[in-house]
């Protein structure tokens, strides 16, 4: 599949595990939480283009292989490998296994 043709979000589940309102910790944040997403996804998901404009953070596959797709590169991650994300990130995934996949996510999210 074409690196600048990405699919629509199929198979891919997000569950929020936790969040901390970061405007009453620290003040200059008004509007900001740390967030922690669960995502499993089935064999063949996908998810659509994202861009990570309000967002920074990291990904860590904890099951499966999830393929990401960006700037034209194609990278396979593993269990115990991921991504950073920040607010210039373009890019979709997909897990092209034969099993589940499993990532987590924790990222600092604008809500404004």
């Amino acid at each position: 599949m074409d690196d600048q043709v990405a699919p629509e979000t199929k198979g891919v589940t997000v569950e929020l595990l936790a969040l901390v309102d970061l405007a009453s910790e620290i003040e200059a944040w008004p509007g900001a939480s740390f967030e922690c997403d669960w995502s499993p996804s089935s064999p063949e998901a996908s998810s659509a283009r994202s861009k990570t404009t309000r967002q920074a953070g990291t990904v860590c596959v904890l099951q499966g292989t999830i393929t990401d797709h960006r700037d034209g590169i194609v990278t396979e991650y593993g269990p115990g490998l991921g991504w950073p994300e920040d607010r210039k990130t373009l890019h979709w995934v997909e897990n092209r296994g034969t099993v589940p996949a499993v990532e987590v996510s924790v990222d600092i999210v604008r809500q404004d």
